[in-house]
């Protein structure tokens, strides 16, 4: 049966910029809900071991475990010492989500930057994963790579964003340290359909994110032909799960027939705590109805 994280989607300014909130805050929040694990973000890790370890002891003092790191590498910059020096800090990244105890840990294509040949960025991003393919083993950490819309501190949109490139993409690293992690939600603003792509990505997948979006104003028409601009669009918005564009029954269905059992982890909490049980307590109820084993 799958086990239920959380992501502090709601949270990031108040971590990671204003500083409204502290780490350990968060933690007694996630601990409130009906969930078993917490998702870090790279943005607000501390940096040095010990600090490490004094985190890990505080998840399990909450009784939380950390499946992810939530790490959001940018490997289509056009200087190669740029890429070296985002793989470097990926393999920071994998270090610090092994001592965490994480299994997997999120990384990205990197920026839908103007101008970029296709292939060439795309030969540059895979290159880049296959560099962390020994680290990854090392440490006994997956990489595990999102169909992802963008990072909210990024100028530019997910290189990888649509279905037929993310998949060309995937195909050209084949390893068991490289795997998926698949959000339904960044499908459907790409312009696909999840329920096309889950089946394409299933084979490899070991991890989802599960959110629900809806628009407060225009149409899915109008989100894809926009330009990618600091943070997310205004009109694009985290809903309670159950209640957006999703169709979770159909997701769960196809997750249940093929024997898949990993971590989902709730990306909500725009609008506060409570949205985010009510999602929380939408999953697990899906999760009983799809897994009843």
């Amino acid at each position: 049966m799958p086990r239920l994280a959380v992501f502090p989607k709601g949270y990031l300014d108040q971590l990671c910029v204003t500083g409204e909130m502290t780490l350990r805050e968060w933690l007694d929040l996630a601990a409130t809900l009906d969930v078993d694990g917490v998702e870090m973000y790279d943005r607000f890790l501390p940096d040095a071991p010990a600090d490490l370890l004094a985190l890990r002891a505080e998840l399990e003092a909450r009784g939380l475990a950390m499946p992810m790191l939530c790490h959001s590498p940018d490997y289509t910059q056009p200087d190669p010492a740029a890429r070296a020096a985002e793989v470097a800090r990926t393999e920071r990244m994998i270090a610090a989500a092994a001592t965490l105890g994480a299994v997997q840990c999120r990384v990205l294509s990197g920026q839908a930057r103007p101008g970029l040949d296709r292939e060439t960025a795309i030969g540059w991003v895979a290159d880049c994963w296959r560099a962390l393919l020994p680290s990854a083993e090392r440490h006994g950490v997956v990489l595990a790579v999102e169909n992802h819309y963008k990072d909210g501190f990024w100028e530019y949109r997910e290189f990888a964003q649509r279905a037929e490139l993310f998949l060309d993409l995937l195909s050209r690293v084949e390893s068991p340290w490289l795997r998926v992690n698949f959000d339904p939600s960044n499908a459907l603003v790409a312009g696909d359909d999840p329920l096309v792509l889950l089946p394409a990505v299933l084979p490899r997948m070991i991890t989802m994110h599960a959110s629900d979006r809806y628009l407060s104003d225009g149409d899915l028409a109008a989100l894809r032909q926009a330009d990618g601009t600091l943070g997310y669009p205004r009109t694009l918005r985290h809903g309670v799960i159950g209640e957006g564009l999703n169709d979770y029954d159909r997701i769960f269905s196809v997750l249940s027939a093929a024997g898949w059992d990993g971590w989902i982890s709730i990306e909500d909490g725009e609008d506060g705590l409570e949205p985010l049980a009510e999602s929380a307590a939408f999953l697990r109820r899906k999760i009983a109805e799809h897994w009843p084993g």
